[in-house]
């Protein structure tokens, strides 16, 4: 569902979904982004990562804790598919990450989040953007207690997927059909939640996001996600009982 080119550019669409990638100025692309539609049930489950570091095993980690995630059946929810993920981490390397699941009761709308690190999860309306996580950096502990907060400490994260446990893993739901958008933070900590905002209000795709962010001078990896159908509970008209 997601392609690689020359330039480290992914992308990747499907009815009601759009994902895209782009290294930037670095020398490799460790982000990574996956989704996966159960054929059976039809439910989708999307996934961000973003690789701690510039090198290969960065890059390898990320790609294998995001392919892992979304193959979890989202019945079993947003904390095993990130526990999935961190058994897929091979011996060296380390991301952080941001999956999520829809409901799947048929009665409810909406997804159930988890992540470590600073991805993010959003949804909009037709006013504003809301962000649905907290990032797990040292920024914001910092802010929590009161104490400055030095620009480096937006860039050091306090959970990572291999140094998680249940206990520290994010966790969030969201009902409803708004859209929900999971972004690294090359997206978001370059783009203004206003253009954010005005972009998926004029129903962008991630690929707008990812270049936004680099015009406005990134310099990290970028990628995003941006899911617009309406979940309703993953199930097919044709199979409902």
């Amino acid at each position: 569902m997601l392609r690689e080119d020359t330039r480290s550019r992914f992308e990747g669409i499907d009815a009601g979904w759009t994902a895209a990638s782009d290294r930037g100025p670095r020398s490799v692309n460790a982000d990574a982004v996956a989704a996966y539609r159960d054929p059976l049930t039809g439910e989708l489950v999307v996934a961000v990562a973003d690789g701690i570091g510039d090198d290969e095993a960065a890059v390898l980690a990320a790609r294998c804790a995001v392919e892992a995630a979304v193959r979890v059946p989202a019945s079993e929810g947003p904390i095993e598919a990130l526990l999935a993920a961190q058994r897929a981490l091979p011996a060296e390397g380390d991301c952080v990450l941001v999956v999520a699941t829809p409901f799947t009761d048929r009665t409810s709308s909406g997804h159930r989040i988890a992540w470590v690190g600073d991805c993010r999860a959003h949804t909009w309306d037709d006013t504003s953007l809301h962000t649905l996580t907290t990032d797990q950096t040292l920024a914001q502990y910092l802010r929590k207690h009161g104490h400055e907060v030095p620009p480096r400490a937006e860039h050091v994260v306090t959970n990572t997927v291999r140094l998680t446990d249940v206990d520290r893993i994010g966790w969030t739901q969201v009902r409803g059909n708004g859209g929900l958008l999971l972004t690294t933070d090359g997206v978001h900590k370059v783009v203004p939640e206003f253009l954010t905002h005005r972009l998926l209000t004029g129903a962008a795709s991630a690929r707008q996001l990812v270049d936004a962010a680099h015009e406005l001078g990134g310099k990290d990896n970028a990628t995003a996600i941006v899911v617009t159908e309406p979940v309703t509970s993953g199930i097919p008209a044709q199979v409902r009982r």
